[in-house]
């Protein structure tokens, strides 16, 4: 078994069990962690073939704590946003613009593993704009799911839209996807291609160290 993936969910459980007591809404917290319980049981099915990098984990790991954070509280009440909106004068809690801003940041470091240890991309000047591509088509989706979420359960879907009377709060989750998802391509690519050559035992030089 991985230990790093191990610790990873030792890390997280604690934080897990805290949000499941007494959540704001349950039915929202189930459909905040619901990521979490798919992806941790992928993860430890194929460790062996495919163990993440461990820049990887790390940034799932804090990851699935925005998720769950804004599971606990919803979007719209976590005290770090309701401290920040006093701090800089915003009208809303802005927390789910930072649960968005991951949803571009984390996937495009996960998708970019995937391409560089599955595909023939390695070294393909393509492989920024297929990952970019990609994580704006899954905020896309997300917020497809969520509208779908909505109209089947009516008002108990207010949670977890969060959108708090923003008429723009689909268009700028979007963005937002879109440019975490730049960001952690121009920060991390180096950072990333060498937790990756610990993983893979070699070195592995993408387009981006040429």
């Amino acid at each position: 078994m991985d230990r790093r993936l191990l610790w990873f969910t030792l890390l997280l459980a604690p934080v897990l069990g805290w949000s499941a007591i007494k959540p704001h809404d349950l039915f929202t917290w189930l459909l905040e962690v619901c990521p979490i319980f798919i992806g941790l049981p992928v993860a430890f099915a194929v460790q062996r073939r495919f163990p993440l990098s461990g820049l990887l984990l790390v940034l799932l790991w804090l990851h699935s704590v925005i998720l769950i954070v804004g599971g606990h509280y919803t979007y719209a009440r976590v005290p770090l946003g309701d401290w920040a909106m006093e701090w800089f004068g915003w009208s809303r809690n802005n927390y789910d613009k930072l649960g968005h801003f991951a949803q571009g940041f984390v996937p495009a470091i996960l998708t970019r593993e995937i391409l560089l240890r599955t595909s023939p991309l390695k070294g393909s000047k393509w492989l920024g704009f297929l990952v970019v591509s990609v994580c704006l088509a899954f905020s896309a989706l997300y917020e497809l799911l969520e509208w779908a979420v909505a109209e089947l359960s009516g008002a108990s879907a207010d949670d977890f839209l969060g959108t708090q009377g923003y008429a723009w709060d689909t268009q700028t989750d979007m963005a937002l996807a879109l440019v975490g998802a730049v960001v952690a391509l121009l920060l991390l690519a180096r950072v990333h291609d060498r937790s990756m050559g610990k993983v893979i035992g070699k070195p592995l030089i993408s387009a981006n160290q040429r």
